[in-house]
């Protein structure tokens, strides 16, 4: 039933440079509450998320917050990227004002079963791929969340015999977790280090992912990683009906890859999943997403032959080893979405040698130890751009093997330039930055979106 906002004061806390508070925005103000969002950065700054409500009778307050739009609100809304812990979030609080946020509202309106994917690295590709095979075996599926799409505005429309596959980021399972929310099928790809800049430690990240299985109920089922030892110990967190998946060694339940085929073993019966040779979707890394999808497959009984043709006619995402061209022996690659160490060493794995990597971008309080060694053993000239250069520079130099050639480039169009003019036949140019974008870019998809850009108008 459709809830009636009509009168309410609602805050929205972040537009947010991804839109997040757009479909929270649209939302509330097709309900008629008076709505405001709030945002410290300018109009200038959110002029794309803007338009996105463009005609939605909401009003703005940007460049800064104000403490009454929180404590004289009857509700308000926070982007995930703001901590929860936020003073005007508080102030809201000791308000007596609720403090919410969107991800929580689409958990407790949608009708149908939720599938969320969380984890370190392979979130994307992970929930694209289960979303995919569902489709595939003819399910009605609905895909979005972190993956840069929310479902809010289709809530009402998602039925309860469809299915729902969204992408958690770590910031989302905060809010979810204080509403002890968890989703009907939980999936935990990998915890290595992320965003510490916001958990502060890994102890503090690895609690925050734990929340995704943390609510769940016997009925429910939880897909985890059993080669990664944070992942594996969430077994002991949730009461959820439990499948692995394991890159190394058969699993009692889950999934397991053995040679060109995944193993599958779901509630006694035993089957095998071909077809990994048509994959294309590229490195080991992604054997390991792939082998979490089948798991999640398995456990929601789709049949073999959905699971293998949808392996094979799965299109991979932008922006993760996205081959851009190849021109004059030399093939370019936007990874874009690699902001953090592991998933740059997954990037490099892929390649024998000879790479002109460009990483580099804004910090995230993480060590760079993950990339390294792939870093000292794939790369030719490394390509440093944004804030962060200099602190890689100082962590590759620190190996006692010895470094590739290294330049600081500053920015993403001289980088390309360089790259350009050192490249030969057989090299390839990656970009895999190992960290956020804010610096010189709104997010990780503007950053890879300029990167092609140059790359193709040479």
């Amino acid at each position: 039933m459709r809830t009636d906002w009509s009168g309410k004061r609602v805050t929205i806390m972040g537009l947010g440079l991804f839109g997040g508070g757009v479909a929270s925005a649209q939302y509330f103000a097709d309900r008629g509450a008076t709505v405001l969002v709030t945002d410290k950065r300018t109009r200038d700054e959110l002029e794309a998320s803007i338009l996105e409500v463009d005609g939605v009778n909401v009003s703005f307050r940007l460049g800064g917050h104000e403490i009454g739009d929180f404590t004289d609100a009857d509700l308000v809304v926070a982007n995930p990227a703001v901590p929860p812990d936020d003073a005007f979030l508080d102030a809201a609080r000791r308000a007596g004002v609720t403090v919410d946020a969107e991800l929580n509202l689409f958990f407790r309106e949608c009708a149908a079963p939720i599938v969320g994917v969380t984890g370190s690295n392979g979130k994307s590709t992970t929930a694209a791929l289960i979303a995919h095979i569902l489709t595939t075996a003819g399910r009605t599926c609905h895909l979005g969340g972190n993956i840069g799409r929310s479902l809010l505005g289709e809530v009402e429309t998602i039925g309860e015999d469809d299915i729902v596959v969204l992408e958690i980021s770590s910031f989302q399972l905060e809010y979810l977790g204080t509403e002890r929310l968890s989703p009907h099928v939980a999936v935990v790809l990998n915890v290595r280090p992320n965003h510490l800049d916001r958990h502060g430690t890994m102890t503090a990240y690895a609690a925050v992912k734990r929340e995704i299985v943390a609510h769940q109920s016997s009925e429910d089922v939880a897909v985890l990683n059993c080669d990664d030892e944070l992942v594996s110990a969430m077994t002991e967190a949730t009461p959820a009906e439990t499948f692995y998946f394991s890159m190394h060694a058969p699993v009692k339940q889950g999934a397991w890859v053995e040679g060109d085929t995944v193993r599958l073993r779901i509630r006694g019966e035993d089957a095998t999943v071909r077809g990994l040779e048509r994959v294309k979707l590229p490195g080991r890394h992604n054997r390991e997403n792939i082998c979490a999808a089948v798991a999640v497959a398995g456990a929601l009984d789709v049949p073999l032959n959905a699971i293998e043709d949808a392996i094979g006619s799965f299109e991979p995402l932008p922006h993760r080893q996205q081959k851009v061209t190849e021109r004059e022996g030399v093939t370019w690659v936007n990874d874009s979405i690699a902001t953090n160490p592991d998933s740059v060493a997954a990037a490099l794995a892929c390649y024998e040698g000879g790479v002109i990597l460009i990483a580099g971008g804004s910090p995230k309080n993480i060590p760079y130890d993950a990339m390294i060694d792939a870093v000292v053993n794939k790369v030719k000239l490394l390509l440093l751009i944004g804030r962060t250069g200099p602190e890689i520079e100082t962590a590759v130099r620190a190996t006692s093997a010895e470094p590739p050639e290294i330049i600081q480039a500053e920015t993403l169009e001289r980088a390309v330039e360089v790259a350009r003019e050192r490249a030969t036949p057989g090299d390839v140019v990656l970009l895999s930055p190992a960290c956020a974008s804010f610096d010189q870019f709104r997010n990780f998809r503007e950053r890879g979106e300029r990167f092609i850009e140059l790359v193709l108008d040479a």
